[in-house]
């Protein structure tokens, strides 16, 4: 515990219980879902500074800025992209190359959400896919629920697969120094088992009973989905620059930069790209109009979070957790890395895994002495990886992706039931978890 937390908190009440109630009172009503999360994270960060469980040059101290650099980055620049109509061009084209046909389209639709979750975040992804998945069901005449369903559970397991796929990711790789193609190489080679894997069941489960008219068909078949591009210079640029800032991130490391530097130096390329050549007025408006299809919701959200956690972690409770841990497990790696893998994985299915992770990272980096330094205990951050993003899928809270499906069905007059989601996904995302449990042991553990 820091000596300025134990002296200055609030009428002299004990910053553990402070920190700890303003902690669980966020999560909760983050989880009601009733009021706007990032507001709610700010309120708490301001309360664990008013209160004196931290003060506001630790606040900012605890927040990631590589973390939020990174993520404002990349939403610049698929603001930017998704003009260009390039999301909807494909998803319409991968619905045309099987004929039409509902299984076919349901899994070339979950094809293109998952690598499309890799490469932006599964956040965006769905943004964009998802009116495009129910204008096709539409057409098709089929329920929705099951390509909806499918892209959720392969926007988290595309989003797995790299350092910019899922946010809870982005928060690793910021806080263990782990590169892009760490992630690449470590998490990629086991997402496309996974995928096979779920897609299978999700057959047994709807797909055998898909079926659409050759008339619906043949409407899906005269989607022109070259009236989907709107603007192919800014497709040009937008393609160009991403590929780029790709590059950046898989040498990052050896060139002794960071994510968020590569982030947000193309997208500032990409803003100037974008407005080349527009007179004042009109490069102000574009500026404006990209600013606000940014997800500043999610950049404070982040913020508040960092500090909330921040102060739980200068109270030291989360320290004393880790050792209470590695209690439970007899201090064993094997174990500990189990352990790490489950929990994150069934937490992540009951409240959003970002909070969570958020929580997580402070308390694995405390078990570091234990095992011989940062190097020794990556493996667990590998553990922590999977079972956040594979355990979004349990349930419609466990990440942000879902939630934003969920929103598109609901407007379309087709609600996702949080029950029945949990049903179909909740055994699902076991399946996933125990594949992980596999792959960590045999490459890492054994």
């Amino acid at each position: 515990m820091s000596e300025h937390t134990a002296a200055s908190v609030i009428l002299g009440l004990d910053p553990t219980w402070v920190a700890v109630s303003i902690l669980l009172v966020v999560y909760g009503v983050i989880m009601m879902e009733r009021y706007n999360r990032a507001v709610l994270a700010l309120l708490g960060a301001g309360l664990m500074i008013l209160c004196g469980v931290i003060t506001q040059q630790q606040a900012i101290a605890g927040v990631d800025f590589n973390t939020i650099g990174l993520l404002t980055g990349m939403m610049v620049i698929v603001a930017i992209s998704q003009k260009t109509g390039m999301f909807q061009y494909v998803a319409i084209k991968a619905a045309k190359s099987v004929k039409g046909k509902p299984w076919g389209i349901l899994v070339m639709l979950s094809v293109v959400t998952a690598v499309f979750s890799a490469f932006l975040d599964n956040v965006t992804t769905v943004l964009l896919v998802a009116p495009v998945t129910l204008l096709i069901t539409d057409a098709l005449g089929v329920r929705p629920y099951p390509y909806l369903f499918a892209q959720i559970l392969a926007s988290n397991i595309g989003g797995t697969a790299t350092l910019i796929g899922d946010p809870p990711n982005i928060m690793i790789g910021s806080a263990a120094n782990l590169s892009f193609l760490d992630f690449l190489v470590n998490l990629a080679p086991i997402t496309p088992l996974i995928f096979a894997v779920t897609l299978l069941a999700i057959w047994f489960m709807f797909g055998r009973d898909l079926s659409a008219t050759e008339e619906n068909q043949a409407k899906v078949m005269r989607f022109d989905e070259d009236q989907a591009i709107k603007d192919v210079p800014l497709l040009i640029k937008s393609l160009s620059v991403l590929t780029l800032v790709i590059i950046g991130f898989t040498f990052a490391h050896s060139l002794g930069l960071e994510p968020a530097t590569i982030a947000m130096f193309g997208a500032a390329v990409l803003l100037f790209l974008h407005t080349l050549g527009l007179p004042m007025q009109d490069k102000d408006h574009a500026y404006e109009k990209v600013m606000a299809d940014t997800e500043w919701t999610t950049i404070f959200f982040f913020v508040g979070l960092f500090i909330i956690v921040t102060g739980v972690e200068h109270t030291g409770l989360i320290e004393a957790m880790a050792h209470q841990t590695l209690e439970l497990t007899g201090g064993d790696f094997v174990a500990t890395a189990g352990a790490i893998l489950w929990v994150s994985a069934i937490a992540s299915a009951l409240i959003d895994n970002i909070p969570f992770v958020a929580t997580m990272i402070p308390l694995i980096e405390n078990m570091a002495p234990t095992f011989g330094g940062e190097a020794a205990i990556v493996p667990l951050w590998w553990a922590l990886a999977l079972g956040a993003c594979l355990g979004g899928n349990g349930s419609l809270i466990g990440a942000s992706a879902n939630l934003i499906v969920a929103g598109f069905a609901q407007r379309a007059g087709h609600p996702i039931i949080f029950l029945v989601f949990m049903k179909h996904a909740f055994g699902l995302m076991l399946i996933s978890i125990a594949i992980s449990h596999i792959y960590l042991y045999l490459r890492y553990l054994s």
